[in-house]
């Protein structure tokens, strides 16, 4: 393997660890992630010639370390303080010689759903810090200029800095007001890697496989109902990753798809869990609501129809809890599977009144141009499949969509 994917396999792999052992101490995380920087542009310079090393993360992280420190000597750093930081970046260093390197990912994570947090960084700290997803990225996710974006990130680390905001797992009665910001961080990180369909872009992969760990860490260590549904989630959506495209890469939407390729072992494990939470129904929480959604797609899975009845209720519910257009838009489409195509229509008309943002939306526009082809009116939905097409980046849906344009 080349020094160049080495480097790459190993950012993928390790980055928010690495990120959360160096500033661990520091809780300088801009400054652990200019001494990281540097470290890959040294394994990229040296690994070609003295070969990889054994450990690869191990040797970025005491290049990292160094780098560190001699930033810390250059800003003249006060004896005591630089002391410490030795003195951490050797604890640390021990412990991956023994290989058993602590993994501070859920630490900084909670650091960064810290109360002195601006609630608007939060989540985009958690996935540039622990996930290493660029700032560039992150403000295409929330809609946000990349310059803003970029203030907002700068301005959180300096607080985790300047308010000392420790790295760790605080103690369970300080969970409440930060698990949420925590586990949507999470789900976000999932949500970027669910747009690799079939799982074959490394980057977006690493993200999935992420957070799956992550979501898996916050609820073996949270024991609540919303943690263990966001694994659940997380799993019943994984399980579907290999028939979202037939073997020609076409895309396969979820009614379509064929279940005997769903994997087994995420949907066995995702119904157990789902078994365990059926008790705390009467005060389900967003992810709890978003999973017992999926869990209804799972009837398919055993042979059952789809209740579209069940699953529109459920939007609603979830509509209450999260502010979202695209929920509502959600729920219509599920009325739209089991009540009469005039009668949907017109909901989706209603709602689009109330929530103009919509019309910028490609699912919109699918579902608009699906309920007026079911009407017979075609020339309508061939110019809705239009507006569709002309919002969906995904070549293989915008191959979909022109199919079902052509099939009017």
């Amino acid at each position: 393997m080349s020094a160049a994917r080495l480097a790459e396999r190993v950012a993928r792999e390790s980055y928010g660890r690495l990120i959360a052992q160096l500033a661990a101490r520091t809780r300088d995380v801009t400054a652990a992630e200019d001494a990281l920087s540097e470290a890959f542009a040294a394994a990229l310079k040296t690994w070609p010639h003295t070969g990889a090393p054994e450990n690869p993360e191990a040797w970025l992280f005491t290049a990292a370390k160094r780098k560190l420190i001699d930033a810390a000597r250059r800003a003249a750093t006060v004896r005591a303080g630089e002391a410490a930081l030795i003195r951490a970046a050797e604890e640390i260093e021990a412990e991956m010689a023994a290989r058993e390197p602590g993994d501070r990912r859920l630490g900084l994570l909670f650091a960064c759903a810290h109360p002195a947090i601006d609630p608007g960084a939060r989540t985009p700290l958690m996935l540039q810090a622990v996930l290493g997803l660029s700032g560039a990225r992150i403000a295409a996710a929330f809609m946000v200029a990349p310059a803003a974006m970029s203030q907002r990130l700068v301005r959180a680390k300096k607080k985790i800095a300047e308010a000392e905001i420790p790295f760790d797992v605080p103690p369970a009665e300080e969970w409440a007001p930060r698990l949420g910001a925590v586990l949507e961080a999470v789900y976000a990180a999932y949500a970027e890697g669910w747009t690799d369909a079939r799982g074959e872009d490394a980057e977006r992969r690493a993200l999935a496989e992420e957070a799956l760990w992550l979501a898996r860490i916050a609820s073996q260590q949270a024991r609540t109902p919303e943690a263990a549904a966001l694994v659940a989630l997380i799993l019943m959506l994984e399980a579907r990753r290999p028939a979202r495209r037939d073997a020609a890469g076409g895309y396969v939407p979820l009614d379509a798809q064929d279940v005997r390729l769903w994997r087994k072992e995420c949907v066995e494990e995702a119904i157990q869990i789902m078994a365990g939470l059926a008790p705390y129904t009467e005060e389900a929480g967003r992810f709890q609501i978003e999973a017992a959604i999926q869990h209804a797609h799972m009837a398919r899975y055993f042979a059952l129809p789809v209740n579209w009845g069940v699953i529109e209720s459920l939007y609603v519910q979830l509509g209450a809890i999260v502010d979202s257009p695209a929920v509502r838009l959600n729920a219509a489409a599920a009325r739209a599977r089991h009540a009469p195509p005039g009668e949907a229509l017109s909901a989706l008309d209603a709602l689009v009144a109330d929530a103009a943002a919509l019309r910028s939306y490609q699912p919109y526009w699918a579902l608009r141009a699906d309920l007026l082809a079911r009407l017979g009116r075609r020339e309508a939905a061939r110019a809705a499949y239009d507006e569709a097409i002309a919002r969906e980046r995904d070549g293989a849906v915008r191959r979909f969509l022109l199919g079902r344009r052509e099939a009017l």
